[in-house]
């Protein structure tokens, strides 16, 4: 297939074939400066090119996924250790979400005199729902 196919079937820009080339991400067949032409099974390095994004890897990352004959080779660690890190990535986003929920209905006068939205920003400035994704604790508490 010619690089126009394959950005036509794939959805990825010539630009960005071209790009994942340099990176040694994917391979064209023949001589360098004639046109670009690809083995189908580059839309398989695609797909996992953009499933490997989508999960947070970089590049450099996703590269160490291929073998040098363009087959996949995927480290079983590094995906148990990506999957950790969304874990705690999506305990942080519940916590804000959480925050954010609370905030918009907390029945004090205002956010200043809300105890749990207090809690929140002093969790936040300490730097806890960043560095350590744990869950701050938001609890009810009476109107005054």
């Amino acid at each position: 297939m010619d690089i126009a196919e394959v950005a036509k079937r794939s959805g990825v820009r010539a630009s960005t074939l071209r790009f994942y080339e340099e990176k040694g991400l994917i391979a064209s067949l023949g001589p360098a400066g004639a046109r670009r032409r690809f083995d189908p099974r580059v839309l398989d390095q695609l797909a996992l090119i953009a499933l490997g994004q989508a999960a947070g890897f970089s590049l450099d990352e996703i590269g160490a996924m291929f073998a040098a004959d363009g087959q996949t080779s995927i480290d079983r660690q590094m995906l148990s250790a990506k999957a950790d890190e969304i874990d705690r990535m999506v305990k942080r986003l519940n916590a804000m979400s959480s925050g954010l929920r609370h905030a918009a209905v907390c029945p004090a006068p205002s956010h200043g005199e809300c105890p749990t939205f207090q809690r929140l920003l002093r969790a936040a400035a300490a730097g806890a729902l960043e560095r350590h994704g744990k869950k701050a604790r938001v609890g009810r508490h009476a109107t005054r």
